[in-house]
């Protein structure tokens, strides 16, 4: 094939589109990933709270002890979920951000440190205009 035929304008619509087909499957595969993490998290709470239904109907003098230990499971089992989903999420962004970046796609920060630098420079050159328009131009010696 020819390079006329790798940059023509029906390979940029593929590339868009897989580029497009990639980011979504990312996404779900982040979503479903989010929904079993809620899921399995529920179920353990559920069995917890059945656990400890049992426990203070068979000894009443002996539950506060359990309800605080499974109280303290349950906290422990919450905080490591919630790390572990802030890892997914922190893990699911890194891998985003490094396939749009090997895709040549410029991140919010650089498009925005862009944008300054536009316009720093056209404050600049708004200054020069201004400098040049007010300044007399230098005067040509007759002969």
């Amino acid at each position: 094939m020819s390079e006329q035929d790798d940059k023509s304008p029906d390979n940029d619509v593929q590339l868009a589109s897989k580029i497009k087909d990639s980011a979504r499957q990312i996404w779900l595969a982040g979503l479903g990933a989010y929904t079993k993490a809620e899921e399995d998290a529920g179920r353990f709470f559920e069995r917890l709270v059945h656990e400890g239904e049992e426990l203070e109907s068979k000894t009443r003098g002996v539950v506060g002890k359990h309800v605080k230990s499974v109280e303290d499971r349950v906290e422990d089992v919450r905080e490591r979920a919630t790390g572990t989903w802030d890892k997914l999420e922190t893990l699911f962004d890194q891998r985003v951000s490094g396939a749009l970046r090997r895709l040549g796609i410029p991140r919010r920060e650089d498009i925005e440190s862009l944008e300054a630098r536009v316009k720093t420079l056209e404050n600049e050159v708004s200054t020069l205009k201004r400098t040049r328009a007010s300044t007399p131009a230098p005067r040509k010696k007759s002969p």
